[in-house]
């Protein structure tokens, strides 16, 4: 199991790539509710490579803030490779943002199906490359109970982050 401090020497990694490279990041939350931005903004100075996180818990936050169709949400679920894309792209749609990350899973204890059990949690990373916005996606599948499944998400995400920061 990953500790506070795991997590605070991954923002300290990530937040020296990130100036180094004069990026910035941007995040878009559902099932770990703004842990990712809380960690990024425990780090000193992090205004400087940080300043937009979304939590965006609800389906009507998602279409709201980040563009996510409601037809996708209808035919996939929160819980899809094709929402958190959606939620990746608008969330450098919305900021001026380098890098982006969106997250959406099932931290339980209740909420997971046989397709979609608790522990599964779909990520997306985006970047802008030349005029277009790329994404990268992944699927995990944690084990524990809700504290842990989210805790792991957020080093998850933010390992993702590292090799384009």
């Amino acid at each position: 199991m990953f500790s506070d401090a795991d997590i605070a020497d991954l923002v300290t990694e990530l937040a020296e790539c990130l100036l180094r490279g004069g990026r910035t990041l941007a995040t878009a939350e559902s099932c770990t509710g703004g842990w990712i931005s809380k960690a990024l903004t425990d780090l000193p100075g992090s205004s400087e490579w940080f300043g937009f996180g979304l939590v965006t818990y609800s389906d009507e936050a998602k279409q709201r803030l980040l563009g996510v169709q409601p037809g996708t949400l209808e035919r996939h679920g929160a819980v899809s490779e094709q929402v958190v894309e959606e939620m990746a792209r608008g969330l450098l749609k919305q900021s001026d943002a380098d890098l982006g990350l969106a997250v959406s899973g099932v931290a339980g204890p209740g909420g997971g199906s046989v397709d979609k059990p608790v522990g599964t949690v779909w990520f997306a990373w985006s970047w802008r490359e030349a005029d277009a916005i790329q994404v990268q996606t992944g699927l995990q599948k944690f084990p524990g109970d809700r504290e842990s499944v989210r805790r792991q998400a957020v080093m998850f995400a933010l390992q993702g982050v590292l090799p384009r920061a």
